[in-house]
């Protein structure tokens, strides 16, 4: 849910080691076996190409509109104006990075969760992680006129509802060039402890507030929502198992 083209950190994991550094990138896991088919996962993925191709190719010159009249500003929603933009912002995306880092994390982990949970109850979970997300956000940048734009805040849902319900699931990594194996509960676990230490660094920063930046409390938030929903889920006892 960040506004620009550079590569932020809800895309990987960073790992610094002195003045050398890498990032991680999730590229697979293991799969439900059976369950429902994740038809909302592929239409979601599909939905967010096909708005970033119209973002191009049709409003062009025009795209600081299209931002402003389909990005959720937190001043616009705290005046009660644009209130669709809580959905529309969901799927709109500041350029190829953006979106393609979002598309790598819902490719990844969205489909065992509706292949559990089922189609209607993933639609339903998905967008209100969103508008959560949206919330929260909003809540620490209420003067912002910035269009918070993005579908990581429900993508950030959607990962917090994994590591709950699939804590030992294995996520295939990239380092450098090798592909390696980590259990959900530590990818998952590192990705929001650094999600919260830059969010809480970003606390108070007017640069933020006024010029744009990456929306870390919506990553939070989005989040945290995931969290609940997955012990919600996970109390009516699925029964399901996965496979590499």
């Amino acid at each position: 849910m960040d506004f620009g083209g550079r590569l932020p950190a809800f895309y990987g994991i960073s790992l610094s080691f002195g003045k050398v550094g890498t990032m991680i990138f999730p590229i697979g896991d293991d799969n439900v076996v059976g369950g429902y088919k994740p038809y909302f996962s592929y239409l979601f993925l599909g939905l967010n190409i096909l708005v970033f191709l119209v973002e191009v190719f049709v409003y062009g010159d025009q795209i600081e509109a299209f931002f402003n009249a389909y990005g959720a500003r937190p001043a616009s929603i705290m005046a009660g104006e644009n209130l669709l933009s809580l959905f529309t912002s969901i799927f709109v995306h500041g350029g190829w990075i953006h979106l393609i880092g979002n598309m790598l994390f819902l490719w990844v982990f969205a489909d065992n969760i509706e292949a559990v949970i089922g189609n209607i109850s993933f639609f339903i979970f998905y967008m209100l992680g969103g508008i959560f997300a949206s919330f929260i956000h909003i809540l620490f940048n209420l003067g912002s006129t910035i269009p918070s734009v993005g579908a990581s805040g429900a993508i950030a849902a959607v990962m917090g509802a994994y590591l709950v319900m699939f804590p030992k699931s294995r996520i295939k990594v990239l380092v450098f060039i090798k592909v390696v194996y980590v259990s959900a509960l530590i990818f998952l676990g590192l990705w929001i402890v650094g999600q919260l230490f830059s969010g809480f660094a970003a606390i108070g920063d007017t640069a933020q507030t006024h010029e744009g930046g990456v929306a870390w409390w919506a990553h939070i938030g989005g989040f945290v929502f995931g969290v609940l929903a997955g012990y919600f889920y996970k109390s009516r006892n699925l029964q399901y198992e996965y496979r590499a």
